[in-house]
């Protein structure tokens, strides 16, 4: 058998990656793209538990000939607890073992400000039905409003798989981008003596009470809306690991180590979904602005229904807590304390806005159910 260098050098060089990249320039900007997801992730620290992984399973998805997204694939094998619902569903078990309810259970209104800011969803849904969008993929795109990267990719990978890849990065890009959106927003549908408002500690909530809640909200919820199970049945049982008081170690584990593993499969398995001709898009585009659009109109939706209970409470309720209610815990919630202390110094919100905090996270789960139900996937 003939041995010739020059030949194999040829067929190396022709079959490479680089080779590859030559033939298709789409491919060089989804590297390019990803490397500034990169930029952003770890520089700007722009969610980087979620950013990092998406940005690099992104890189590889557009390496030429790797051959690692065809089935039999390692990224095939990864992406089936995305398309089974695994991932997002583990991950809102380690959300309800890290989260209090307590301050939603001192003050059940709260629960309005967490529907309200559900505003933004369903006013995406229908721009996105006016801009030529399926009715299954204008549904994903509007759970973008809830600011919850987890409940955004169960729908969108129930009823807009294809443009998976683009909800998540817009979904995690706005929850990171809280503290530049919203604070504007704010200022502008609250007056400074709202703002000024100090309220009242709220009551203390007993360990039965932090008890029951998981267990009343699974049935109440799930029974009305079984698409909801997947979320909600696991935000609920993380959460009763956490208040229990003979599961620590299973709370410690939904909330550290187990969350964490997942991250990473589930961001490297968004990101691999975000192939050259799938992503530059100019619908890509319009998802993007009609997510931002979304997660606006949420907030506004939540602080209108915290100024109505502000009138309705005599002045007691400060609406900027409102702002909370999109689902993105706890970063909405440090925002309305930082609001609130620039306009009181003497102002401590976040407890209370914890409240349609948490709410929002519930609502959030609620309105992608709802819209799994109608559209069935």
């Amino acid at each position: 058998m003939e041995f010739s260098f020059i030949e194999i050098l040829g067929r190396i060089l022709t079959e490479s990656g680089y080779a590859g990249l030559l033939a298709d320039w789409r491919s060089l900007v989804m590297i390019a793209v990803a490397c500034l997801l990169l930029y952003l992730g770890i520089v700007k620290k722009y969610e980087p538990l979620l950013m990092v992984p998406i940005a690099f399973g992104m890189l590889m998805a557009n390496f030429p000939y790797t051959g690692i997204l065809d089935e039999g694939g390692l990224f095939s094998y990864f992406y089936f607890g995305v398309e089974h619902a695994i991932y997002p569903s583990i991950i809102f078990l380690g959300i309800g073992a890290m989260t209090d309810f307590g301050p939603l259970i001192a003050r059940p209104s709260s629960m309005l400000m967490g529907a309200g800011a559900q505003f933004g969803i369903f006013t995406a849904f229908l721009l996105a039905l006016a801009l030529g969008f399926s009715g299954e993929v204008a549904a994903a795109i509007g759970v973008i409003g809830g600011a919850d990267g987890p409940t955004a990719i169960l729908t969108a990978s129930r009823l807009a798989p294809e443009y998976l890849p683009a909800i998540a990065i817009a979904a995690y890009s706005y929850m990171a981008l809280i503290p530049m959106i919203q604070p504007p927003i704010m200022r502008l549908l609250t007056t400074e003596s709202e703002r000024k408002i100090k309220m009242e500690q709220p009551r203390a909530v007993s360990k039965e009470e932090k008890i029951i809640f998981p267990v009343a909200v699974s049935i109440i919820v799930i029974l009305l809306i079984p698409d909801t199970a997947p979320l909600i049945g696991m935000l609920m049982l993380g959460n009763l690991f956490r208040e229990c008081g003979v599961t620590e170690r299973l709370s410690e584990t939904a909330q550290n180590n187990l969350c964490n593993i997942v991250t990473i499969f589930l961001g490297v398995s968004v990101g691999c979904k975000a192939k050259a001709d799938t992503f530059l898009t100019l619908e890509t585009v319009e998802i993007i602005i009609l997510g931002l659009l979304a997660f606006c109109l949420s907030t506004v939706g939540g602080l209108l229904i915290g100024k109505v209970m502000c009138k309705l409470s005599g002045g007691k309720i400060n609406p900027l807590i409102g702002s909370a209610g999109v689902s993105a815990v706890p970063m909405a919630a440090r925002v309305s304390q930082i609001e609130g202390q620039k306009a009181n110094p003497a102002n401590f919100l976040l407890m209370h806005a914890m409240g349609p905090n948490v709410a929002g996270v519930i609502g959030s789960a609620v309105a992608a159910g709802f819209m799994l139900k109608v559209f069935g996937a």
